[in-house]
């Protein structure tokens, strides 16, 4: 039991160490990814995924560069807005070096060309488009993502 304001709640075993539950910040973050998603496939006609988005900044068709730069800005620019109009502040702490971090970034690169897109562009565009191959990428990211935290966390013994 945990005690709230003169009230006990039951809080179950597994959500105990859950620290950053936000429900209504997630589902207004999820509604806004989702509203943004639909307006660049119905407005201009492309998917919203990160990786293609970026890569066609590194490998840029003419008349292709602006709204792609636009668009990560803004992605950067609400990361960094955020914290000034809300009330909470955000506090990041890299879990590894700068060659860990290179190294991650390399795996997400080479695993975003290898899957023909990210997760923005399978699991939000994709399977809203109920795409086939959307919904396996999306199932092999997950099943990787389960099988990476328990081996880190459990067979490895990091601290993640």
């Amino acid at each position: 039991m945990v005690r709230i304001e003169s009230e006990q709640v039951y809080i179950p075993e597994g959500l105990k160490h859950m620290e950053n539950f936000t429900p209504v910040s997630a589902i207004a973050g999820g509604l806004l990814i989702g509203v943004a998603a639909t307006l660049m496939l119905l407005v201009y006609g492309r998917i919203a995924g990160i990786s293609g988005i970026l890569g066609g900044i590194l490998f840029p068709l003419q008349g292709e560069t602006l709204w792609r730069v636009i668009f990560l800005v803004g992605l950067v620019a609400g990361a960094a807005v955020y914290p000034l109009i809300s009330a909470t502040s955000v506090q990041w702490t890299a879990q590894t070096g700068s060659i860990g971090m290179v190294i991650a970034g390399l795996l997400v690169g080479f695993g975003t060309r290898m899957g023909s897109g990210c997760t923005s562009g399978h699991a939000i565009c994709g399977i809203a488009r109920i795409s086939k191959r959307s919904f396996a990428a999306t199932g092999v990211f997950m099943v990787t993502a389960v099988i990476t935290v328990y081996v880190l966390r459990h067979l490895s013994g990091l601290v993640i």
